[in-house]
């Protein structure tokens, strides 16, 4: 379908208006009520896509427990992500799920109000009594497509389709860039930022601009797959899925996806708080623990590719390999991480320079 303002829908079940239920009591025999915001549409087949399965999979598994998620869309980085909150927690919704990062200062306020409600936000960093955080280790999955543009780029140049420059987005950067130099030392990497999560047509101009500066290789931190259909229609070597598997959209040119498997963690959070075990903390599990999973490996990727994509990702699982191990000098040339030395996860977290090849914006 297409969303042309917010909406709000009850999964598996037909959209419908937010009750203001006002102060009704929750009891602990009622189901428990789940919302999600989040920034885009459930159908972005992509980042929106992953949480709103998720929602699903919390439902599916939890059966009676929870009453039907209530997912709100297209919720912009604003004031408007404040009032939604409040009325997810005037509603009766116990546990809420702000899906994108930007909400960040809205939830701490709102949590404030809500002292008995449960917020997680997703890619946040602020957190207090009531207010959790989580994420996925992302750049794990661009260091597996980062490895696959290394071996089938002809060009040697890649671009990255990015929304904003914040440390999430610059670590895959990072990440996609060093794996595909372990390959080809000579390999450099063109960063575009839209200053948007999702913009179809910003995409596709984008991924054109890059093609036709001889780029054969795109890959993306936004939530739809327009580069890729750009990529399918130009017929360079291909790209990356991103949150979800988009090889309906792009058959022939995406070489692999980085799946977002949010379910597992939306069962466990709920869980907790019917139990009463919920805690306020962060999370941040990778391909170890299946939040990041690599999808099925387009045509172009050949067996040989496979197996060097597959030895990286293994390396994660196992704990032998981690990209962000140095020597790593970076884009001037400058020693960054010493060799043999890992970064920490503070220093991802606050990760805000390039390593070389990397071609900063201006």
């Amino acid at each position: 379908m297409t969303i042309t303002r917010r909406n709000i829908l009850k999964v598996g079940a037909a959209a419908a208006a937010l009750p203001l239920l006002g102060t009704k009591a929750f009891a602990q025999t009622e189901p428990l009520k789940v919302g999600f915001m989040l920034i885009g549409t459930v159908n972005d087949n992509g980042w929106n896509f992953g949480h709103a399965t998720g929602a699903k999979y919390m439902k599916d598994q939890l059966g009676d427990a929870v009453a039907e998620p209530t997912v709100v869309e297209n919720v912009p980085e604003g004031p408007d992500c404040e009032r939604v909150l409040r009325e997810l927690a005037q509603s009766g919704h116990k546990l809420i799920f702000a899906a994108s990062f930007g909400y960040g200062d809205y939830v701490i306020k709102v949590a404030q109000q809500f002292p008995d409600v449960k917020f997680e936000h997703a890619t946040g960093y602020q957190r207090s009594d009531n207010v959790a955080t989580y994420n996925a280790r992302f750049h794990e999955g661009r260091a597996v497509c980062g490895t696959i543009a290394g071996h089938l780029s002809k060009t040697g140049k890649a671009g990255y389709i990015g929304s904003f420059p914040i440390p999430e987005v610059v670590m895959g950067i990072n990440a996609f860039t060093l794996a595909a130099r372990k390959v080809n030392p000579d390999f450099t990497m063109t960063p575009v930022y839209i200053s948007t999560w999702n913009d179809p047509a910003k995409e596709a101009d984008t991924a054109r601009a890059m093609i036709d500066q001889g780029i054969d290789v795109i890959a993306q931190h936004t939530d739809g797959p327009a580069a890729l259909q750009v990529a399918e229609e130009r017929g360079i070597v291909g790209g990356f899925g991103q949150g979800a598997d988009m090889s309906a959209f792009a058959p022939n040119a995406q070489l692999t996806s980085i799946i977002d498997n949010w379910g597992p963690h939306y069962v466990e959070a709920a869980q907790a708080v019917i139990d009463g075990s919920w805690t306020s903390g962060d999370r941040w599990p990778g391909l170890k623990e299946g939040e990041v999973q690599i999808g099925p490996y387009g045509p172009k990727v050949t067996d040989e590719v496979k197996a060097a994509a597959e030895a990286i990702k293994q390396g994660q699982i196992d704990g032998t390999f981690n990209i962000f191990t140095g020597p790593i000098n970076d884009h001037t040339g400058a020693e960054r991480v010493p060799a043999g030395v890992t970064l920490t996860d503070a220093e991802l977290l606050s990760m805000d320079w390039y390593v070389e090849g990397v071609n900063p914006p201006a």
